[in-house]
């Protein structure tokens, strides 16, 4: 039985506190940890401060990580727990992913008081959402809907919504089923046709680089699939130079040996888009998402994000 207690950092929403409680729940029984010996540390970041204006516009992902990553560096926390969708692109100095779990659900899910789907909406329906990637891919599909700013918790987003602040939003359904909310949603989105943002279901684990001790003790509860699918994402946003200003959507499928990939990227009026996907060994994933990042690349153009 491990006797050293182990500190988790997370941010303090509801969402980020119930992933926090199962990797402390993961923990526990790989380790047999003594009742006490695994400790939450909620963090609050400059992300969840900013209320008044879209994160892209004060400095994007990182705005949930900065502070969480700090603390692991003066060592205040052993370990961190995010969803991976909202680690930055590359992350802080110091800092390494250390292990994932298993991948939930990584459907968008719709939420509406007046419509079923998406294209059940009424001309000129708002749509309210803070990504930059749901917007565009909504309008890519419905360009007449109205694009309203909507941040917040999830709790938060779906009483808006209740209250008339859109017709419409849309959430992951991993965060839902996570929270009990999954009864919230008129319907899912499949990914054959709305690729999620990269790293969506999935609950990843970061450590200090380096930090051997914590590595060994994380090892038990990490995903192969899940790490290697986040791997392959993060390789291709990585070529893209992702961010909360560039609408990128990505998913890495692993079957039998093999893994395959999709990946879009789509104007932020959803005007324009190019679609890619690479099939390959998973020896190779991470090598395939980069090259599926370079083909957009080359094909958006340097200027494909800047005007939307």
């Amino acid at each position: 039985m491990q006797s050293a207690v182990i500190r988790i950092g997370t941010r303090g929403s509801p969402l980020a506190l119930a992933q926090a409680e199962e990797v402390k729940r993961r923990l526990h029984a790989a380790e047999a940890l003594a009742p006490d010996a695994a400790l939450i540390v909620p963090i609050r970041t400059t992300g969840d401060r900013i209320t008044d204006r879209p994160l892209a516009d004060a400095g994007g992902k990182g705005l949930f990580t900065k502070e969480i990553d700090e603390a692991l560096i003066v060592g205040s926390i052993d370990l961190a727990v995010h969803s991976a969708k909202d680690l930055p692109t590359r992350l802080a100095p110091g800092i390494a992913i250390a292990a994932c779990l298993p991948r939930a659900d990584v459907r968008d899910a719709f939420i509406s008081q007046t419509a079923g789907t998406l294209a059940e909406l009424p001309k000129g329906a708002a749509l309210g959402t803070s990504s930059l990637r749901r917007q565009a891919m909504a309008l890519r599909i419905r360009p007449d809907l109205r694009i309203v700013g909507l941040r917040g918790n999830v709790e938060t987003r779906l009483r808006r919504i209740g209250e008339g602040a859109a017709d419409a939003t849309l959430l992951a359904a991993a965060g839902l089923t996570r929270l009990g909310l999954l009864s919230s949603a008129r319907s899912l989105i499949e990914p054959d046709e709305w690729l999620p943002a990269v790293g969506q279901g999935i609950i990843v684990i970061t450590a200090r680089a380096g930090d051997a001790a914590t590595a060994a003790r994380l090892a038990p509860i990490d995903h192969h699939d899940s790490s290697v699918a986040l791997h392959t994402e993060r390789a291709f946003l990585d070529v893209l130079d992702g961010s909360c200003r560039t609408p990128i959507g990505g998913l890495a499928v692993l079957s039998g040996g093999a893994v395959w990939f999709r990946g879009i990227i789509v104007a932020a009026d959803g005007s324009r888009a190019h679609a890619t996907e690479r099939r390959g060994a998973i020896g190779d994933a991470a090598a395939l998402g980069a090259d599926a990042g370079a083909e957009l690349r080359r094909q958006g153009g340097p200027d494909f994000f800047a005007g939307g």
